[in-house]
């Protein structure tokens, strides 16, 4: 379906419950999935997590995870430790043209047994259940961190863990830290030291609730609204002020951009900062890479420019985000370059109203650009692709006095 988003609003004020961290839900299924007795709360309800949580029930020969990236690397090294068990991992289309070699040869050289059913290096894969022994591995850094954090999930049921040597340097090393620590909720010994993560073993653990913190990704487009309101108000639940997540740099970066959030039990409030004085931004964001749309929209919103960089990974995300936003910025009559790891935009006060935004099967296009409807009218193709990550987006935005339309 597509939408049509228009608002008259230029006060926001709301409450909005978000739902659960899909990175931290999904990592969260993976260990509830090796140790049984963890029990889960607040989960995410987004089509990914429910990809994930299907196919580790499921006993199906076929496991088919559709557009989910996470599932695919998680469920690799998953599949590869379940002794005795054996499937073809495959999904959508995109998935079978992103990279999983560099994860299947470092399982390979730990023991497990993959093999491709098409093109070498990309799903679909087949794969025996192995009892693996090996515990030394090295892995690039600079590809995926779900390869790492797929590699590091298993780890303690391995009989004699993991030492994983990173080569080179470390993207997204939040995420890896967010791994760890929910390891070490569960009484699971870890050390990351250097470049050396040690998992050890760990054959069983105490039973546990685990909580999981509403998503920081989903909550970068409210600060993209605040940023872009005249005035405004928003509070988020379920966030605390210390995260896991990478993306809790969202609270500094839209420092920068006028937005001030505030931390109470367990909200957060977002407020457009008055009299701010607005000039052209840089941020690294390296460790935050999925953040880079919202933020690149937020300054075609303000008619600020930006210079963003450490957006290597990008390239292999649902579609190549770097070329789609250069395609559909452009559209809106900005000014952008993009390189392989880095975006500038030029600041400019002209935007193009109704444009239709192509959204290439990614839910973060989507919901990075619905928040210029506070600027002009604008058109979101192919809508329903937020259910990814955040199903209930378009009808937040309602409560938030949007009108939408087909």
């Amino acid at each position: 379906m597509n939408l049509l988003l228009q608002t008259s609003q230029s006060d926001l004020q709301a409450q909005i419950a978000v739902t659960g961290s899909k990175s931290e839900t999904n990592r969260l299924l993976l260990l509830q999935a090796l140790f049984p007795n963890i029990t889960l709360a607040n989960t995410s309800n987004s089509d990914d997590s429910e990809v994930m949580q299907k196919a580790l029930k499921g006993n199906d020969e076929i496991v088919d995870i559709h557009h989910a990236g996470t599932a695919m690397r998680f469920l690799t090294a998953y599949f590869a430790v379940n002794e005795g068990r054996e499937v073809v991992l495959t999904g959508s289309p995109r998935m079978k043209e992103r990279p999983i070699k560099v994860l299947v040869e470092t399982l390979q050289q730990l023991g497990a047994q993959i093999s491709y059913e098409n093109e070498e290096g990309y799903p679909p894969i087949r794969i025996k259940g192995q009892k693996i022994t090996n515990n030394k591995v090295s892995i690039p850094a600079n590809v995926s961190s779900q390869y790492i954090s797929a590699l590091l999930l298993v780890a303690p049921k391995l009989e004699n863990g993991i030492e994983l040597t990173l080569v080179g340097e470390i993207t997204s090393i939040p995420y890896i830290k967010m791994t760890l620590a929910l390891l070490n909720d569960l009484q699971i010994q870890t050390s990351f030291e250097g470049n050396v993560i040690k998992v050890y073993p760990k054959p069983e653990v105490a039973p546990k609730v685990m909580t999981v913190e509403s998503d920081w990704s989903s909550a970068s487009y409210f600060f993209s609204l605040v940023a872009l309101s005249d005035t405004a108000k928003i509070a988020l639940s379920s966030y605390k002020g210390t995260s896991l997540q990478g993306d809790s740099a969202l609270v500094e970066i839209y420092a920068e951009i006028g937005v001030e959030t505030h931390f109470e039990e367990n909200k957060m409030t977002l407020t457009k900062i008055k009299n701010f004085n607005f000039e052209d931004v840089k941020f690294d964001l390296n460790n935050t890479p999925d953040i880079a749309q919202t933020i690149v929209v937020t300054c075609l919103g303000l008619g600020i420019g930006c210079h963003l960089t450490g957006l290597h990974t990008l390239k292999i995300k649902e579609t190549d985000r770097l070329e789609a936003l250069r395609i559909e910025m452009t559209k809106l009559g900005a000014n952008i370059k993009v390189t392989n790891d880095s975006l500038t935009l030029a600041a400019s006060n002209h935007i193009n109203s109704n444009v239709s935004i192509a959204t290439y099967n990614d839910h973060r296009m989507a919901m990075a650009f619905a928040p210029l409807a506070l600027k002009v009218p604008i058109i979101i193709d192919n809508a329903e692709v937020v259910s990814k990550s955040y199903p209930d987006f378009w009808e937040d935005l309602k409560t938030l006095g949007f009108k939408i339309s087909e």
